[in-house]
C-alpha cells in the first residue's frame, strides 16, 4: 500500500507546520470524522487523518480483523511524513492503533530527517487502558440486528444510516471487523511508551470509566494527563471548541518539549 492511501494530506498543503497530528478514528470511522479539526488547528498543527482499509475511498478493500494486519504497512506509510515532531491521536478503537503505532515507531527508532525518534506524545480517547480486562458485552459476536442496535446506542452512527438497508449491507462487514479488532486486541510484545500520554473521555461514556482511563498512566514512563469532558462516547464529534482547545494545548506542549530538547 502506498502512503497516499493511508494518510490524508491537507489540500492545499500547509506551508511549514510546527507539528503533525495523525488521527485514528473509532470503529467504522474514517478521516471524515476529523474534517473540522484540520481547519481549526491549522496552521501550526498539520492534521493528517489515517485512512484504514474498508472505509471511505478504500471501501472495496478487505478490512483488518487484527491489529497485526495493519501495523507494518501503516507504520511504513507514516515514515515519509515524519519530517517534524508528531503526535498520535486515537479515539476508541483508534486509541489502541495510536498506542501500538507509537510503540512501534519509537522502538524501531523510525525518525526521518533527524527529528524525534518516536512521537512527541500519544493522545488516547474513549477506551480503557490496553492491559485492563473488560466485563462489557462483546458487540462483534452479536447477531446483525442486535449489533446495529447497540452501535446506534453509542451515538456515533447517524440514524439515517442505520435505516438505509443498502448502505448498511456495505458498511456492516468493515464495522464488524473493526469491533473484532478492538475487542480481541491484546498489547503486543515490547516496552511501554516514554513520551507524554494524555487520556480523554466523556463523563457519561458507557464504554470506559475513570479507573479504566486512568490505567493509561501505566503505559508510559513519561508525563500523564487525564481530561474528562461533558458528553458520551462521542463527546468529541463535530469539532467541539473545548475538545480542540485541549488537543491544541497537549500537542503544542509536547512538540515544544521536543524542540527544547533538540536545542539543548
Amino acid at each position: 500500500m502506498t502512503g497516499e492511501r493511508w494518510i490524508v494530506e491537507p489540500v492545499p498543503a500547509l506551508a511549514d507546520p510546527a507539528v503533525r497530528l495523525f488521527c485514528f478514528a473509532h470503529a467504522g470511522g474514517g478521516p471524515a470524522f476529523f474534517r473540522r479539526w484540520r481547519a481549526a488547528l491549522a496552521p501550526e498543527i498539520d492534521v493528517r487523518p489515517v485512512l484504514l482499509p474498508g472505509r471511505e475511498s478504500r471501501i472495496r478493500e478487505a478490512p483488518a480483523r487484527r491489529i497485526e494486519q495493519v501495523l507494518d504497512p501503516l507504520c511504513a506509510a507514516l515514515l515519509p511524513h515524519l519530517d517534524r515532531p508528531y503526535v498520535l491521536f486515537g479515539h476508541s478503537m483508534g486509541a489502541v492503533l495510536a498506542y501500538e503505532v507509537g510503540r512501534r515507531l519509537a522502538r524501531s527508532r523510525a525518525s526521518h530527517m533527524g527529528f524525534a525518534e518516536g512521537p512527541a506524545a500519544v493522545l488516547v480517547s474513549g477506551r480503557r487502558a490496553p492491559r485492563l480486562p473488560t466485563n462489557r458485552r462483546l458487540f462483534s459476536t452479536l447477531p446483525d440486528a442486535e449489533f446495529l442496535r447497540e452501535i446506534g446506542g453509542l451515538g456515533g452512527t447517524p440514524p439515517e444510516v442505520l435505516q438505509e438497508s443498502a448502505l448498511l449491507r456495505a458498511l456492516l462487514p468493515p464495522l464488524r471487523a473493526d469491533f473484532e479488532l478492538n475487542e480481541w486486541y491484546q498489547p503486543l510484545p515490547g516496552p511501554r511508551l516514554h513520551c507524554p500520554v494524555a487520556a480523554y473521555m466523556g463523563a457519561a461514556d458507557p464504554e470506559v470509566n475513570h479507573r479504566e482511563l486512568l490505567g493509561w498512566h501505566e503505559e508510559t514512563g513519561g508525563e500523564f494527563t487525564m481530561r474528562v469532558f461533558d458528553g458520551d462516547h462521542f463527546y468529541l464529534k463535530d469539532g467541539r471548541a473545548d475538545v480542540l482547545a485541549a488537543v491544541r494545548q497537549d500537542v503544542q506542549r509536547a512538540a515544544g518539549q521536543i524542540q527544547l530538547c533538540a536545542v539543548a
